[in-house]
């Protein structure tokens, strides 16, 4: 790195830490309280030699008494005894204000995460999302914790030992900390060295996550492939380039650290030699020597501290730029001011709605038209990529429509708080996704409480009554992470029956029962109906079959409407 990249490198560094300052506002007596006490015990631990000091030249001396000298040595005990006070209070503060930082850190990372719209999660992998939520957030907690203790504790510690040193004894002690210069220029050339390789180690270390996450999620099918030696190599690969990666920065901190002792050890020798030569000649006394030998070990820690601090800081430093990232994303979907905070009630109905997804060469939706009446159920009929689930997906602003062309009750669905709108719907998606939790917990998912007779009366309507058999431990089988001890077709059940515990507005059902028999299907969509309870129904299908009981159908085909009208009204424009 060169001499001007450099201030420029230190400086986005610093930068990062700006989204730590309303932490530490927040923390500052507490820290306050642990810089004092760390300051206390530094302050402590420079008197030790003093003491040292005293006693080696009254023994020197010839002249002295045991009582001078046990009262030096209880007097020593004492500063040791408040030295180990102090530091278990130091940790107490600083530590614990940055255990707090991270936990708000991680709280306010994971809400942000939730707030944030479907195209993200396009862009962003899974792994690399949970690398930042965990190992990242150690990292700037050990930045706030430790970095910060190394950083105060080295400065004050090197100041004040170079400081006693050129006080009591100005020659000697200049003579003696020639070397010092070199180590900071050394902290400084491979400050620049570390931060590269700390990125690096943490883009491998997230790309890690994302195979095994990856991995586990779809065990099925890689068992299904026989593909367990594939991915075995994928990520050992992966892991190779993690060693690797660590052990670069490992080599240069070992190095680094020896080449600190080396030269701190050059220190002792000089003060040995110059030292030595001014006691022999009354220059200095032999405590002299003695006390500068334990402060020149005492600035050792400042030395090799101050690499620590470098490599702290740089991984804090890297690790808050990743979590910046996606702390700085903004929600592509948002609700707009004066919006209202009541859920929609009424008809829908599309207005000349038109949809383009970003980059794409022609529309998903074009000019499509079609109005609903409230209790109603719209069938939506087409083949694959006809546009069935972006429509859908434009009704709870998964997407989001122009304005003007979708409303729910009159009223344009922008026009609605995010919240509000989508309390609404009942949305049971083609992949239907479950929690790894009972087949009770993912009925009853979202809401909070649910009497018994409702309960089995949704389990009846989505069918699932005549699979209570089947379930070990009945309604609290754990079903496995993404429902992997389940069929298709129960899992999509479940779906359908934790939509309807919402007893939503609006149902839509995103081909949701393309994996089960036709028998199944048929009760479920009668049950629908007979416990319609007023509430809109919209089914998306490829099936005809599954749509004659629909009061509309909506045919799409390359996004465009071909056909709008009840089934018989169709039926007829086919003949």
């Amino acid at each position: 790195m060169s001499h001007r990249a450099r201030p420029r490198y230190i400086l986005a560094m610093l930068k990062e830490f700006r989204t730590l300052l309303p932490y530490l506002r927040k923390y500052r007596r507490k820290y306050a309280a642990g810089l004092s006490c760390l300051v206390a015990v530094d302050a402590a631990q420079l008197l030790l030699p003093q003491i040292v000091k005293r006693a080696v030249d009254a023994v020197s001396s010839g002249g002295f008494e045991l009582s001078f000298i046990a009262r030096l040595a209880a007097l020593m005990v004492g500063v040791a005894a408040f030295v180990s006070a102090g530091r278990f209070l130091w940790r107490f503060f600083i530590h614990g204000a940055s255990r707090r930082i991270e936990t708000e850190m991680r709280d306010r990372l994971f809400g942000h995460l939730l707030s944030l719209s479907g195209g993200f999660y396009q862009e962003n992998k899974t792994g690399d999302l949970m690398a930042r939520a965990t190992n990242d957030m150690s990292a700037i907690r050990q930045a706030t914790g430790m970095g910060f203790v190394t950083f105060v504790d080295g400065a004050f510690m090197s100041l004040a030992i170079l400081a006693i040193m050129i006080a009591q004894n100005p020659r000697t002690a200049l003579l003696t900390i020639i070397p010092l210069p070199l180590i900071t220029l050394l902290i400084v050339f491979f400050g620049g060295m570390v931060g590269k390789r700390v990125k690096r180690v943490q883009e491998i270390s997230s790309r890690l996550s994302e195979i095994a996450q990856e991995t586990m999620a779809g065990i099925r099918v890689v068992k299904a492939f026989v593909k367990e030696e594939r991915f075995a190599s994928v990520f050992s690969k992966a892991n190779d380039e993690y060693r690797g990666a660590s052990m670069g920065l490992a080599k240069i901190f070992g190095f680094f650290f020896p080449l600190i002792g080396f030269l701190s050890g050059l220190t002792t020798l000089i003060l040995l030699g110059v030292g030595g030569a001014a006691v022999i000649e009354n220059r200095m006394s032999a405590g002299d020597i003695v006390a500068m030998l334990a402060y020149l070990e005492m600035l050792v820690w400042p030395m090799i501290g101050a690499g620590f601090t470098v490599n702290t800081l740089q991984r804090g430093a890297a690790s808050l730029k990743r979590v910046n990232e996606v702390l700085e994303a903004k929600p592509a979907i948002a609700s707009l001011p004066g919006s209202s905070s009541t859920a929609p009630r009424g008809g829908l109905e599309f207005r000349s709605l038109s949809f383009s997804y970003p980059g794409a060469s022609s529309p998903a939706l074009l000019e499509v038209s079609a109005a609903l009446p409230a209790g109603s159920t719209l069938g939506i009929l087409g083949r694959v990529g006809s546009g069935k689930s972006t429509l859908l997906r434009l009704l709870p602003r998964l997407l989001d429509p122009p304005r003007g062309t979708v409303l729910v009750g009159g009223r344009d669905i922008r026009d609605y708080e995010l919240s509000a709108l989508r309390s609404a719907f009942g949305f049971v998606p083609q992949e239907s996704f479950l929690f790894s939790a009972s087949v009770r917990d993912n009925i009853l998912f979202g809401v909070d409480g649910c009497s018994d007779e409702r309960f089995r009366r949704l389990s009846e309507i989505a069918s699932l009554d005549r699979d209570l058999s089947l379930f070990p431990a009945g309604w609290d089988t754990i079903v496995g992470e993404r429902g992997l001890t389940l069929s298709g077709g129960q899992k999509q059940r479940i779906a359908i029956a934790r939509a309807l515990a919402l007893d939503p507005g609006i149902l839509v059902l995103d081909d949701a029962l393309s994996a089960v028999d036709a028998e199944t299907e048929e009760r479920i969509l009668k049950n629908l109906l007979v416990e319609r309870r007023g509430r809109t129904n919209i089914l998306v299908s490829h099936r005809v079959s599954t749509l004659r009981h629909a009061d509309r159908i909506l045919v799409l085909d390359g996004g465009k409407m071909l056909q709008y009208g009840s089934h018989g009204e169709l039926m007829k424009d086919k003949k």
